[in-house]
């Protein structure tokens, strides 16, 4: 179980890596007036997004239900955990439509400035903040 638990917690760790850095390349790309930066931030964005957030998040959850598996009824009882699956669930949301956000950067499609994505960019800093005082001092 503490290796299971130790996978999900870096699985997190490196999903949260993506969530942070993703938007905050929404933002630089919004800001940039010339082509080739514009092209880079493309590749940026697709490569973090596909090949570090989205694999990480899918570890977290693979590894999170595998945890939530040794003791089902149990961990269900417990107040705190509805109220981190449900910021989990939020941050899933965050996730796709980070992505969607992605496809949209690519096909040239943004019409929001990078003030949108500075406040934007805040948001999974929140949830983390209560899912790790949800999960360490279990508040209810």
């Amino acid at each position: 179980m503490l290796w299971v638990k130790a996978l999900h917690i870096i699985s997190l760790v490196c999903w949260f890596a993506g969530i942070f850095y993703l938007p905050r390349l929404f933002v630089y790309h919004a800001a940039c007036d010339d082509q080739p930066g514009r092209e880079r931030f493309k590749v940026m964005e697709r490569k973090l997004y596909r090949g570090i957030t989205t694999p990480s998040m899918i570890a977290t959850v693979v590894f999170g239900v595998w945890l939530l598996s040794y003791n089902v009824s149990g961990y269900f009882s417990q107040g705190w955990l509805h109220a981190k699956l449900a910021l989990v669930a939020l941050l899933l949301v965050y996730h796709f439509y980070c992505g969607y956000l992605v496809k949209v950067f690519r096909d040239d499609r943004n019409h929001r400035s990078h003030v949108f994505y500075r406040w934007f960019n805040e948001l999974p800093v929140l949830a983390l903040v209560a899912i790790v005082i949800l999960a360490v001092v279990k508040p209810f």
